[in-house]
């Protein structure tokens, strides 16, 4: 990168890499979808975190492709090992090469190639894939959000319907103060496309249960944001990346006004 210490990035630079980013991720959705619903090698990492040679094959993509032209970036992607380096880099990559790997091996349509550019803690550029329904959603910050190169907003309006809030059902529940039977939206087992669908108004409300990552939110986040949305945690805070901790809690997605009310809502009512 030129001049890292800089205050300001170089805009050309910038563009670069916004090119670079999405030549990436469209070819590595396009890796994806070839090995999907394939005879594949798949195993278990951690306690329950299931793999496969796909999602290797795509990071290995995305590593070469990216980290070819950025070699002074960080790193940080589920399916590499992690490197503290990155922890003092003013700009890294941050991935999910496939986001909903349970429903990819299960041959179900909803997952995603999610990679953000973070720069210090905060999301500077955001791309999400998801090849088997088409959608391509790209932002940049102060740029807006971008859906197969169209212009997008979140909801406006505060209101809740429960079949236009996605997330685990014991927090949308808790919105629910009439106590009332709800219809609730369908498991989006994809997180960044379930918030992303927040983006451009597929879904007034998203949230993320406890446990989630960087790579899992980094891309979302600014494609919300420059949707003119929100996402936080529930007490309103923004969400910051490439720390040492990347593992957050409890967050939702919404349209600026809708996204106030529901903090709000759970600031009176906290979970327990």
């Amino acid at each position: 990168m030129a001049d890292a210490d800089a205050n300001s990035l170089d805009q050309t630079v910038l563009v670069r890499d916004a090119a670079l980013l999405k030549d990436a991720v469209l070819d590595a959705g396009a890796l994806a979808q070839s090995m999907f619903r394939t005879e594949l090698k798949k195993w278990t990492k951690g306690a329950s975190s299931p793999v496969s040679e796909a999602d290797i094959a795509v990071n290995d993509l995305l590593e070469a492709r990216l980290r070819g032209v950025t070699p002074d970036y960080g790193w940080l992607s589920e399916e590499s090992a992690d490197d503290s380096t990155r922890l003092s880099r003013r700009l890294t990559w941050v991935v999910d090469p496939i986001d909903g790997t349970r429903n990819y091996l299960g041959g179900h349509d909803e997952w995603c190639v999610s990679v953000a550019l973070v720069e210090n803690a905060s999301p500077l550029l955001g791309a999400v894939f998801a090849p088997t329904s088409g959608e391509f959603f790209f932002a940049a910050r102060g740029q807006g959000t971008m859906l197969n190169d169209r212009p997008v907003r979140a909801a406006s309006g505060s209101a809740l319907d429960f079949a236009r809030i996605a997330g685990p059902k014991p927090l949308v529940e808790r919105l629910n103060v009439s106590g009332g039977d709800i219809k609730l939206h369908p498991r989006i087992g994809s997180l960044a496309l379930r918030l992303c669908r927040v983006a451009h108004g597929g879904l007034d409300a998203a949230f993320a249960g406890g446990s989630s990552h960087d790579w899992d939110l980094a891309a979302a986040d600014l494609i919300v944001q420059e949707a003119d949305g929100r996402m936080s945690d529930l007490s309103g805070e923004p969400i910051l990346y490439n720390r040492r901790e990347i593992t957050h809690g409890v967050l939702v997605a919404a349209g600026r006004d809708r996204h106030a009310s529901i903090v709000a809502h759970f600031r009176n009512r906290p979970l327990p």
